[in-house]
Formats: structure tokens, sequence, C-alpha cells
């Protein structure tokens, strides 16, 4: 069978206002895909596009025959639309196909000649069935989950179920990513290696689209293997990539008990609910021992009745007590926050007020946007200002706000300007700072960066002219 030159790209934001100035997480997906395209003996390539000028670069030295792109996110869609035009311009013959979240729940952003087809859902078994049946010049109707565009329409061959055992998957393609390890990072906290134990969320919040490309299921890889891919990371800061790392706490404990048998100790940071924290301070005990510094939780709102409207299924009362005992055990917290578009000036003021309280040293914020592909969406998308994806970023209202515009905007930025307040910035980051840059782990131009970031942020010109 053919063997191809196949190069896998990622694309990156190049201007404007977004979280990418605060965290850059290497192209876990495309390590996935590459790895299962190695197995069937292709020659893989990554390139994590950060300069777009680079891809002219990619493709003379690869010289690939097939190009794949990853559009996870909404912002990335016309990124990746310019980058298949600008393949198929340098050379016609090669065969262009997208994957990611956005590109399964709206393969519809994707008809466009430049693209040949779209992998809908987990890419790693449908890369490979189609990438062979390209090079067996077979009949591509036949591959579950692909849509492919014809002239003046799009076909959707039969869905794919979802992979059963994630143990059969190979590890991740790392390899292909060291000229950028060092471009990875945590706000402060660089390099950051990411890595993936399980995939979906039994919750159902609206916002979210993750639980509907995972098709309202949860799959966990075993302790065995979870336990392998920790170890074997090349840095030594880590980001659990899962949605609800403790989602089965007992498997938690595992993992951990294993990793501390074992004598890996890392710098690890994961996502959590609040409540399961709450029930379970003992799983927190054990991470925070082989080196929990981070959790990130998504608070979303301040009252009860505001969390029931995003459909959370937890309380108020339970973010609490769980940001208390994080603090207590010298744990940051990364408490996210839901701006809402009909947020009053009342509003605004009572968020940072409890941010004062609580003293949330990490707050983030975002603004209500109804995602393509989840409920929200579904509800409101009749009702949006616009539909210029690079503004769904979370930083920007697609919904019309109750305050006017230039207001919204300056309450908003005000959030950030109290929460992180320079002087407060200083004094909660400095030392950690200083001890990052004595052990070279982190650059003075990488620290001036992640600064001036925050100060944009804390700007309304930054969202509104």
């Amino acid at each position: 069978m053919k063997k191809y030159n196949i190069l896998l790209i990622q694309p990156r934001p190049d201007k404007g206002l977004g979280f990418k100035d605060l965290a850059v997480i290497e192209p876990l997906g495309l390590e996935m895909v590459a790895a299962a395209l190695e197995g069937e003996g292709h020659q893989v390539a990554i390139v994590d596009l950060f300069n777009p000028a680079d891809l002219p670069k990619a493709l003379q030295t690869y010289q690939p025959q097939l190009c794949g792109i990853n559009c996870s996110f909404t912002i990335d869609v016309y990124r990746t639309l310019a980058i298949a035009r600008a393949i198929k311009d340098a050379n016609p013959a090669i065969k262009i196909f997208v994957g990611g979240h956005h590109a399964s729940l709206n393969p519809a952003d994707f008809k466009d000649p430049a693209i040949d087809c779209l992998v809908i859902g987990e890419g790693e078994i449908t890369t490979v069935e189609l990438v062979n049946c390209w090079a067996e010049e077979g009949d591509l109707n036949r591959v579950a989950g692909l849509v492919i565009n014809h002239y003046n329409r799009q076909f959707a061959t039969c869905a794919r179920p979802l992979i059963s055992d994630l143990d059969t998957l190979p590890l991740p393609a790392r390899h292909l990513i060291k000229p950028y390890i060092n471009k990875y990072f945590l706000g402060l906290a660089k390099p950051v290696s990411a890595v993936e134990t399980a995939r979906g969320c039994p919750f159902r919040c609206n916002f979210c689209s993750v639980w509907r490309f995972y098709q309202g299921k949860s799959r966990r890889k075993s302790v065995e293997r979870a336990v392998e891919e920790i170890a074997s990371l090349p840095a030594r800061r880590v980001l659990i990539t899962d949605d609800n790392f403790l989602a089965d706490v007992k498997r938690a404990m595992a993992i951990g008990i294993k990793l501390k048998e074992r004598g890996v100790k890392k710098n690890y940071f994961f996502q959590a609910r609040s409540d399961t924290i709450v029930n379970h301070p003992e799983v927190i005990d054990l991470w925070q021992e082989i080196g929990l510094t981070s959790v990130f939780i998504g608070f979303e709102k301040i009252t009860e009745a505001a969390l029931q409207q995003v459909e959370k299924h937890n309380s108020v009362r339970n973010n609490e007590k769980a940001l208390t005992m994080l603090q207590s055990r010298g744990i940051n917290v990364i408490a996210s926050f839901i701006v809402d578009p009909d947020f009053s000036t009342e509003d605004f003021e009572q968020l940072k007020q409890y941010i004062i309280e609580k003293r949330i040293q990490t707050p983030s914020f975002s603004i209500l946007t109804p995602l393509p592909g989840t409920e929200l969406y579904d509800q409101v998308s009749n009702k949006l200002s616009f539909t210029n994806w690079e503004q769904f970023d979370l930083l920007h209202a697609v919904l019309p706000t109750l305050l006017p515009p230039s207001h919204f905007y300056q309450q908003f930025a005000s959030l950030y300007a109290t929460a992180y307040h320079r002087f407060d910035l200083v004094r909660n980051n400095a030392w950690g700072a200083i001890k990052a840059i004595l052990r070279r782990d982190i650059s003075i131009s990488h620290l001036i960066k992640i600064w001036r970031s925050f100060r944009r942020f804390a700007r309304a010109a930054s969202y509104w002219p």
C-alpha cells in the first residue's frame, strides 16, 4: 500500500486579544492522530503555525501529499480556511482534510473547494482509514465518520462509534513537537506538557460543546496507561486536559498512588468540580503530596439562581468550600466566571466585590458565548448580533448587551483591573517569578509578556475602540 508524507497543522491566532497571551498548550489531538498514522508506516510531521509565514517553508521542507488541519476552536475557522486555500494554491494535488471540535460540530463552515473532506469526531481511527482509502484509491463513501466535499454539496458518511478502549491507542507522537516545546505555557509555568487520561464529561452544561462532541459519554484510560503517559512526559509541569479529572475519585486516587510509588513527582494542573473536591479532600491531599499546584474550577456564577440557569448542577456553597479547602493547602485556584450580556452595572460590582471578599487570586472572566454546537447556541442563535467567528473568543459579546457596548466593556475590563491590580499582581507572583527566573524555567521576556497581557485585559479599549 502506498505510504504518504503527511503534514498536520495547528493554526494559531496571530493577532487580537485572547487567552492565547496567557496560555498556549501543545496540539495533543494532532499528536494522537500522528501516532496512529505513523503506526501505519506513513511519514508525519506537525507544524504548530505560530507564524503564518512558516507555511510555505513547511510545504517545501516536508513535500506532503496530504495535509490535515485541526480546527477545534471557533475562532480558528477563518485561519483554517486560509491555510487550506494557501496549500491548494501552492500545490493543487495535495489532499486536505480538517478535523477537531468545531469542524465536527459545524462541518458546513468548511464547504470550500480547498478542503476535500472533514474527519468527524475522534480522529485516530477515521484518519487512518481515510488515508489508507486514498492510498488504495478506494471509495471514501465507505469510510465512516467523514463529511466529503463535492462541487456543490457535502455528503456525510455513516457515523463512527466512539473508540471503546482508549488504551488501544498509541502514545502521542511527542517527538514531532520538540521544536516547539518551549512555546507551551500556562501563565508563568513554562514549559508545560499536556496529557489526556479520559475523554468526555457526564454533565450537560448548556454552554459547553464537549459532551456533544463525545456523544454524551465519558471514557477513561486505565490507571496503568495514565501513569505510563504521565511518567514519560518531557516537562516537569503537567496539564491534565481531562474535562473533569476527578470524575472517578477512586481512579484518580489509584493514579496518584502509583505515581507516588514510582517516585514520579511533577507540578500538576487539572480541572475538577467543586462538589467532588468538597466531598473527597483525601484525593486533594494525595495529589498535593505528589505535586499538585493548581486546580481549575468553573465557578461560573455567584448566586444559586444564576448557576441553575447554565445547568451546572452544583452550588455556590460548594464552590466556596472548595476554594477555602484549596487555599488552606496552598493550592492555587483558577476560578472561572461567566459574565452575561445582560449584566447591569450592579451585577459587575457584585462580582468584583465577590472576588475581593473571597480573596480569589487567579480569577478568569469570560463573556457568555453561544458557541456553535452547544445547546445554548441552539436556543439563542437567532438573537446573535453578528456571526464573525473570530469574535467568538469568549471576550466579546456576540449577543445584545443590556448596557451600551462601550459601558459594558468598561465594566468587563474593570473586572480584570480589580482582580489583577498592579500591586497585588506583583505581590502575589513576585517570589514565584523570581524563583522561576533563577531556575531558568522562564525568561524575563516571558514575564514581561504576561504582565503586558494582564494590562491589556484591564483596558476597555482592548475590547471596544
